[in-house]
């Protein structure tokens, strides 16, 4: 890992997106109407998303552990796309990017195994970080969705 040592505790906020695509109207009455077979996709795919932000340093070796004090995830239904957002802060000495695409990417792997049984032409696109704050730069692309 890289020697954050000399760095000083900032608030470090980052936001980013995944789209999970299913290939029916149907899949997103299932989800909506909470009639999929395996459960509540919106809350079961949440829980995974604060997990799968909590254990990013568990899982990606250069990741330092750090105190995740707030994490918000939000779903925006666009015709057949389910577009996720997740919102990372902490008052630390690095940044939270990856554990927020980390996070995204876990609420679309949860929700792609929740409706491949009743839709085969579900596919996860456009991971990436949207938006950061705090340490040396901001990036925002949040414009560019």
């Amino acid at each position: 890992m890289v020697d954050i040592t000399h760095k000083q505790n900032t608030l470090r906020t980052a936001v980013a997106q995944a789209i999970v695509e299913v290939s029916s109207p149907d899949t997103i009455m299932a989800i909506l109407e909470k009639k999929v077979p395996k459960g509540d996709v919106y809350e079961m795919s949440r829980a995974a998303g604060l997990l799968g932000v909590k254990k990013t340093a568990d899982l990606l070796p250069d990741c330092h552990p750090l105190p995740i004090e707030y994490t918000d995830i939000q779903y925006e239904i666009n015709g057949l796309q389910i577009r996720i957002l997740i919102t990372v802060k902490t008052n630390y000495k690095t940044g939270v990017e990856v554990e927020a695409m980390h996070g995204a990417s876990i609420v679309a792997l949860n929700m792609y195994d929740m409706l491949k049984p009743i839709d085969k032409g579900v596919e996860i696109r456009n991971i990436k970080l949207l938006k950061k704050t705090g340490g040396k730069s901001d990036i925002d692309h949040s414009q560019t969705g």
